[in-house]
């Protein structure tokens, strides 16, 4: 719906109505006798001036505040959720390949990814506005249940699933679950604690609202505009239509601005306009199970070619298109003697049989390719 999120309908629900009152001033003041008798004058045209200046930069200064916050919000939960992904990932990266520790590895991964989503989601609830709020976790049930109850009760949520991924990690490293140097496993943990102090700056957003005094003499403001705009606007303007139209079109804009403000300064709600914190979640369960996967474990084999890759050659080219021309599609993987074919027959279409152009860029002469998809050069 394009009035979902909009502003527009609150701000006429006050200019209308000033609208109507305007138009009807002017009509019962259309005697010149009683318009000079309740007319403002010019003075009181100058003064409604200089009190919409000062109204007019109150709200730009609230709304340019409240985008701030909206911004800075949205910008905390995506560092927050980079540092917690980087730590999980490196975990990942340093997960043991022997057999003999297989199970456990696998016992590991599978308890982190848990504990992740847990976190994130916890952090999410806590400066998430709206109490009782849902998010998407991947299934924990299988913890221990007095566990889970105690964290519930704890106060504060994020600090014991915390604990719990610092200790799980320890207690990996000294199992040798996990294979890497001190120096570099002390880097996940300052990227787990990174993300506590980033979501307690997320946290300050919620707790620390605009100050009370400015938006209430902000609102006041805004009531005694709409008065003296009716009357000013009523009995200097000679035309009833413009009288109505200009009225509208003052208090329209005001309130809409102010509205706007409103809308963002609180940026951890359900409402239209505020940051979409469950898709978030959404998006870092997708990203944790990808990382299960037994492609992601691993570093794609390479089959070196000295002469061939000693070159370095590039090409324009859409990455998807390219995957596809491989072979590899929605959940298809090709063996590895039937990928090296499909390869040598796609690389010799990129760079052999297919129209280039050359282009040079400065003054350095170097030269790219832009390259059609194979599927599209077959039907060429």
């Amino acid at each position: 719906c394009a009035l979902k999120g909009s502003v527009f309908p609150k701000a006429v629900v006050w200019a209308l109505p000033c609208s109507l009152v305007s138009a009807g001033l002017h009509w019962l003041l259309s005697d010149e006798n009683r318009s000079r008798a309740v007319g403002a004058g010019d003075v009181g045209a100058s003064v409604l001036g200089g009190f919409t200046f000062i109204l007019g930069f109150l709200i730009v200064f609230r709304s340019q505040q409240a985008y701030s916050r909206w911004w800075e919000g949205g910008t905390l939960l995506q560092q927050l959720r980079g540092e917690w992904f980087n730590a999980f990932s490196s975990c990942m990266a340093f997960c043991n390949n022997s057999e003999a520790k297989k199970h456990q590895v696998e016992v590991f991964e599978h308890k982190l990814v848990r504990l992740v989503s847990m976190l994130y989601g916890a952090a999410l609830s806590q400066v998430s506005e709206t109490s009782g709020t849902c998010f998407e976790f991947v299934e924990f049930s299988d913890f221990d249940k007095g566990s889970l109850d105690f964290m519930a009760q704890s106060h504060d949520r994020c600090e014991i699933v915390l604990q719990w991924i610092q200790r799980l990690i320890y207690e990996a490293n000294d199992a040798q679950v996990i294979k890497v140097a001190p120096p570099i496993l002390s880097r996940v943990y300052n990227q787990l604690g990174n993300g506590i102090v980033i979501l307690n700056n997320a946290r300050k957003i919620n707790d620390f609202p605009i100050p009370f005094p400015l938006a209430q003499m902000i609102t006041v403001m805004l009531i005694l505009h709409w008065g003296l705009t009716a009357v000013v606007v009523a009995t200097s303007v000679e035309q009833g239509f413009w009288a109505a139209f200009i009225s509208f079109a003052v208090i329209f804009s005001f309130w809409s601005i102010h509205y706007i403000g409103e809308e963002l300064e609180q940026p951890f709600g359900d409402d239209p306009n505020d940051l979409p914190i469950h898709e978030m979640q959404v998006d870092l369960n997708a990203s944790l199970r990808d990382m299960l996967h037994e492609r992601a474990r691993q570093a794609p084999e390479f089959r070196f070619n000295r002469e061939k890759h000693s070159k370095l050659e590039v090409a324009n080219l859409n990455l998807d298109d390219c995957i596809r021309g491989l072979g590899i599609e929605e959940g298809h993987y090709v063996d590895a003697q039937e990928q090296e074919g499909i390869v040598e027959l796609h690389m010799h279409n990129m760079l052999g049989d297919v129209r280039s152009q050359a282009a040079v860029h400065g003054g350095g002469g170097q030269q790219t390719q832009e390259v059609v998809p194979p599927t599209a050069a077959q039907n060429m």
